[in-house]
């Protein structure tokens, strides 16, 4: 009976401790382990991140590139400018990253995803119809105004709507220095190689004609 209470508590440790160390896991980046590592752009890229610089300088902890106005003049109306570690190397290991995102009126943010973040934003400027999709096809969605915000769970499809009558400006951040995004239109019908055309109009219940007129809007 002994042998077997020392094996149970010894089995009890061990899954305590696994615990403590598959929980931190679950954000989306991994804790840093020094005080910085600003991200060498020119080195390849390793499991999560970028190696550190070896010569850092004041210049690697600040970056003007969420300034405006933006060009809107595209076929969304909507351009964003990231501060990721892709543009701000600074950032690299630190687990967060912003845009700014600017929609000339009517401009749509399509419906996209960030697999790798939450979003949590706030209107700086305009009226924007903000939505996003349950796993369970539930809209939660409302029209914001400046200074409100709004939180879009990590992975849910998501979109923005200039309603207003001026360009309007957001300001988003995310729990990790390199979200992603997964633009529906694009990527289902802009992949390379395509996406067969006997898969889409079956997903979609339409026709061949359909299909390669919406993948000629995004080819390219």
């Amino acid at each position: 009976m002994a042998t077997l209470q020392i094996s149970s508590s010894f089995f009890r440790s061990f899954f305590l401790t696994l615990c403590l160390f598959v929980i931190p896991s679950l954000s989306s980046d991994s804790d840093p382990l020094q005080d910085f590592c600003v991200g060498d752009l020119k080195a390849s890229p390793s499991i999560n991140g970028f190696p550190c610089k070896s010569a850092v300088s004041a210049s690697d902890f600040f970056y003007s590139g969420l300034g405006g106005p933006l060009d809107t003049s595209n076929p969304n109306g909507v351009t964003v400018a990231p501060a990721n570690v892709l543009a701000f190397p600074g950032l690299n290991t630190l687990g967060i990253s912003m845009n700014n995102v600017e929609l000339a009126p009517g401009g749509v943010n399509p419906p996209h995803l960030h697999p790798r973040a939450t979003e949590v934003g706030t209107i700086i400027e305009g009226s924007v119809f903000v939505g996003f999709l349950t796993t369970n096809n539930t809209l939660f969605s409302k029209v914001l105004n400046a200074g409100e915000v709004f939180v879009i769970p990590r992975g849910l499809v998501h979109f923005q709507w200039n309603v207003g009558q001026v360009k309007a400006r957001m300001i988003t951040a995310f729990n990790s220095q390199l979200p992603g995004s997964v633009v529906l239109p694009s990527t289902l019908f802009g992949s390379n190689p395509e996406i067969p055309n006997a898969v889409l109009t079956r997903a979609f219940r339409t026709d061949v004609t359909t299909v390669q007129n919406l993948k000629s809007k995004f080819s390219g």
